[in-house]
């Protein structure tokens, strides 16, 4: 990607939402290392819902060797590989307190030194808790590093270093919320919303999805003002042999489905007879023309007629 496109790219993400924040709750930068640590392979909101009790009666490493093991795994026994994680959390607070004073440091190797620390989670904490200029990449990001052109690379620590070279100055505080807001909510892994996406004309991605206007006669149209979706949108997507994205419908709902982007799509000045709203199809561009496939037919088994081993 250009430099000139570089720096539209995080502007058009800065315009949208000049303060992200992050989507887990903590209260001081250990709970906040304990939050992230948490995380791994869970959902923020899953994550949220356990931490919320057991941030009020653990706010330092010394209240969370207080509180055990046994009362760890009590309060977050919702979340997946819960057992491991405790174990972790409690090591981390020991160490914390014997290396650190019972402060979290503002160091990347001796947050990497922590059980259940690693860079990524390392770098979100550094992000968010001090300030630190760091991108933490993970499953969206990378994603986007690759698809977009960004900064593309083979594995986490490529993408980081490129994300880290390319992107301006300015923009490196925030760098990492907006990415991974675009990756999570917009260029999502198996249903990218390309026609509604707010860099999709800097992107690189070549199996971007299209939009195209049936029905309304030739003054129908929609005007996209971001990424989001406006009442009486019908969203079909194409298959993608790389992706494996499979047809869908939706009819979503009206108002801003982005709020933490800022962004919605609204429908353009209506003309038509009665202002009947008008259907959106998205589908991937292909070389065949830009069709949907024809639907697979399916072939049943007869026991009778097949025998018993099946088609």
């Amino acid at each position: 990607m250009k430099k000139s496109d570089v720096e539209e790219f995080y502007h058009r993400l800065s315009a949208a939402n000049p303060a992200p924040k992050g989507e887990l709750n903590w209260t001081n930068p250990y709970t906040l290392l304990v939050a992230v640590a948490l995380s791994a392979q869970a959902t923020d909101v899953g994550v949220n819902k356990a931490t919320g009790p057991l941030f009020k009666k653990v706010k330092s490493p010394k209240d969370m060797l207080k509180l055990g093991l046994g009362g760890l795994k009590e309060h977050i026994k919702t979340i997946g590989l819960y057992n491991t994680k405790a174990k972790n959390v409690i090591e981390s607070s020991r160490l914390l307190i014997e290396r650190h004073g019972g402060q979290v440091p503002d160091d990347q190797e001796a947050l990497e030194a922590l059980p259940g620390v690693g860079r990524k989670t390392a770098n979100v904490v550094r992000n968010i808790a001090f300030g630190a200029s760091t991108i933490a990449v993970d499953t969206h990001i990378f994603r986007i590093g690759n698809r977009t052109g960004l900064a593309p690379g083979k594995t986490p620590l490529e993408v980081e270093k490129g994300l880290l070279k390319v992107t301006p100055e300015k923009y490196l505080r925030h760098a990492h919320h907006w990415l991974i807001l675009l990756g999570r909510y917009v260029c999502k892994a198996r249903k990218p919303d390309c026609p509604v996406c707010p860099v999709n004309d800097l992107c690189r991605f070549k199996g971007k999805t299209i939009l195209s206007i049936d029905g309304g006669g030739a003054d129908a149209a929609f005007d996209i003002v971001g990424a989001g979706a406006g009442p009486g949108v019908q969203m079909m997507h194409r298959s993608d042999p790389v992706l494996g994205v499979k047809k869908r419908q939706q009819h979503a709902p009206a108002g801003p489905v982005l709020p933490d982007l800022g962004i919605e799509i609204a429908p353009d000045q209506r003309r038509g007879a009665e202002g009947a709203a008008e259907r959106v199809a998205i589908h991937a561009d292909d070389v065949g023309g830009g069709q949907l496939p024809k639907p697979r037919r399916r072939r049943f088994w007869n026991p009778r007629c097949c025998g018993r081993g099946g088609p």
